[in-house]
């Protein structure tokens, strides 16, 4: 669980693995800023309610650009494992990690003392990029989803399109599971989001219920655009806009009021349907499972209307003054700006390392299976073993 911490732990093994192999400085500097004052002051125990939040992050963003990436061409398909293992690797430690950093590493509210703006000062300067300049992202819309959403989006386009994509129906092989899942997801969600509030207080609460409202205002906007535009709401589709919700209040769970988690979960709902079609057609792309589309589209949604509805004026937290010690000003309108450059800076990252790690794993292991191997199933040619024996 530590060792997955990525803005704390890691940084420290990474740090005392550059060892001899970098200037001692730079390894010490690593070290140093993975430190939070708990660790420094040897509460080992004292973090792992952070690292067991961090760990559930970390897997949600390591399995959301899997659909699409490598498998090996016209050779074994084993190979396939090794590359996306690969991908991971390299995506998770120069992609996931340094927008974690940039985002949400700074030493706490414990650093910060009233009255002191030189203490406030030294905090901002030591913090994380995109946090030392106020963006917000309560539980991982630019961290988790724009940075898979865009990385899944980029390997579609390496990996290309499935044999016979847009020839023949690719309906979800089991509806029933798909529900299922759908249902777990939203359950687990609730820990995710108010597991980053990292204490049982008035926020964590305020998560739980945004989390569930966004989620449900999400449904109700996808089927009611299935009803409009495909004249028939779906399961499929009340299980698509669970998730784009979830995915939407992310970033805001803890910022936001009932009233702007609503909002956020409608907009998310009808933007992501438009993700997984029209959007979709746009690209040109084979997003097999919509990672782009519903993670990416509404981590973007959320991550910006973060920045509106969190103000107080809308019922939002606003940002606290930990030197005044009170709800500091809030402006819309610069928020949203630095909302809006966490959202690019996080797209051009993933985009930046999805691109060069997929590069190497080409090289390495290739990108795709032979024809036969993907029609037979890769469930077959690449582990032995079949979903179902009918």
């Amino acid at each position: 669980i530590v060792v997955a911490t990525q803005d704390r732990k890691v940084r420290i093994e990474v740090g005392r693995a550059l060892e001899g192999a970098v200037p001692d400085l730079a390894a010490k500097q690593v070290i140093d800023t993975a430190l939070t004052p708990r660790f420094r002051a040897g509460d080992f125990a004292g973090g792992l309610d952070l690292a067991i939040d961090q760990l559930s992050a970390l897997i949600r963003g390591e399995a959301l650009p899997a659909p699409a990436t490598p498998t090996r061409p016209e050779a074994n398909v084993q190979w396939m494992d090794l590359g996306v293992l690969l991908f991971i690797l390299l995506w998770f430690t120069f992609s996931y990690l340094p927008m974690a950093h940039m985002v949400w590493y700074w030493d706490g509210p414990d650093a910060i003392k009233v009255g002191d703006a030189k203490s406030l000062e030294a905090v901002i300067a030591a913090a994380g990029a995109l946090w030392a300049k106020g963006a917000l992202d309560f539980a991982g819309g630019t961290v988790v989803h724009i940075n898979a959403g865009v990385a899944g989006l980029v390997a579609a386009y390496f990996v290309g399109k499935r044999v016979g994509y847009g020839k023949e129906p690719m309906p979800p092989h089991n509806l029933t599971l798909t529900m299922v899942g759908a249902a777990m997801l939203w359950v687990g969600w609730f820990g995710f989001n108010a597991g980053s509030n990292l204490e049982a207080t008035g926020t964590a609460a305020l998560a739980v219920t945004n989390t569930l409202f966004a989620t449900a205002a999400a449904i109700v906007a996808w089927t009611l655009g299935e009803a409009i535009f495909r004249e028939k709401p779906s399961m499929l589709g009340a299980a698509s806009g669970a998730v784009a919700g979830l995915v939407a209040i992310t970033p805001a769970a803890g910022f936001v009021g009932l009233v702007g988690a609503l909002v956020i979960g409608l907009v998310a709902g009808f933007g992501c349907l438009w993700g997984v079609t029209g959007l979709k057609r746009l690209l040109k792309a084979d997003d097999s499972l919509d990672v782009f589309g519903v993670h990416g589209v509404g981590g973007i949604i959320g991550a910006i209307l973060t920045g509106v509805f969190a103000a107080p004026s809308l019922g939002g937290t606003g940002v606290f003054d930990y030197v005044a010690d009170k709800v500091g000003e809030y402006s819309i309108g610069s928020q949203v700006a630095i909302q809006i450059e966490a959202v690019i800076t996080t797209i051009v990252l993933s985009a930046v390392v999805s691109v060069i790690a997929l590069f190497i794993v080409k090289m390495i292991t290739g990108l795709r299976v032979p024809e036969d191997a993907e029609r037979e199933g890769l469930d077959t040619t690449s582990h032995g073993e079949k979903a179902y024996y009918l």
